[in-house]
């Protein structure tokens, strides 16, 4: 916020369950007060039960980059999906769009059979990709088929082929390293606030109107709170599986992200003062330097 302020800036979400409605406090989505001040883009897009691929993100982004270019102003990318990021700036198998009557059938089959089911049809047309999809992922599972079934190439094929990467822009990655100990501190205090701010009735109202099996309730958060309303989980062991959950997704992420050279990391245990200094003249750096390469 502080950048985008500072530079002129607008912000595109990065961020695969902020693209969803009604999901706000458990994805830290932009409040209203922080959406009037500095304009967001990529959020509130789908219904929690609807599908929302990597290939949907980089197309919409890329229009939202456009756009904020048009307006003479600079876009600050922020979130965590790496996937997201990746398909953003280089590219990424789009494939066909998605059939209606196709996957219904296919979804029939998961519910009647179990996805095990269309796991082994999977298995028998893409071998490769069978070996990658969990048997559970039954959202991948049929994708993976779909495009088989429409283009008659398996989607490792697809995947394999040039990507057309983001023209037009330069870019500069900035991370916030933080030492483990202050890092999962800060993620329980966060899933703390999540609890105080009321994720319980949010996922309430979400199971009002949404299967118990859509995208919402896969998420971390969403996913424990919904089997406290299961009795699957007392309350204060919802809240720990929140805080344990989000401390190994960090770890996840955080191998993503040390392995991509391009990140300029900055020192988050240096104080919120001098953070801020220092993303400031990294990003003014940067764009005098874009300025003098035209």
């Amino acid at each position: 916020m502080h950048l985008a302020r500072m530079f002129d800036g607008e912000i595109v979400s990065c961020d695969a369950l902020q693209v969803y409605r009604g999901m706000d406090i458990g994805t830290a989505k932009a409040t209203p007060s922080e959406r009037q001040a500095v304009p967001h883009h990529m959020l509130d897009l789908q219904d929690p039960g609807e599908d929302f691929s990597a290939g949907d993100y980089q197309r919409l982004a890329r229009q939202a980059l456009d756009g904020i270019r048009r307006r003479g102003r600079i876009p600050f990318v922020v979130g965590g999906t790496g996937l997201y990021l990746r398909a953003l700036l280089l590219g990424l198998f789009e494939g066909p769009g998605r059939r209606k009557e196709l996957r219904e059938r296919m979804q029939k089959i998961s519910r009647s059979r179990k996805a095990a089911s269309l796991h082994r049809i999977l298995l028998r047309a893409d071998p490769i990709s069978a070996g990658r999809i969990s048997v559970a992922d039954t959202a991948r599972i049929i994708r993976a088929l779909e495009v088989y079934f429409l283009t008659g190439k398996p989607i490792s094929w697809w995947h394999n082929q040039p990507a057309q990467r983001l023209a037009g822009f330069r870019w500069l990655k900035l991370g916030i390293h933080w030492p483990r100990e202050l890092l999962y501190q800060r993620i329980n205090a966060r899933a703390n606030a999540m609890f105080e701010r009321g994720l319980i009735e949010e996922v309430r109202k979400l199971l009002d109107k949404f299967p118990r099996d859509c995208n919402a309730f896969k998420a971390i958060g969403y996913r424990q709170v919904s089997d406290y309303f299961a009795n699957k989980l007392g309350f204060e062991q919802t809240i720990e599986e929140v805080q344990r959950q989000s401390r190994r997704y960090a770890k996840r992420q955080l191998t993503w992200f040390r392995a991509d050279p391009e990140i300029v990391w900055l020192d988050g245990a240096s104080g919120e003062t001098s953070l801020t200094l220092e993303a400031s003249a990294a990003v003014h750096t940067f764009i005098e330097s874009s300025r003098l390469h035209g």
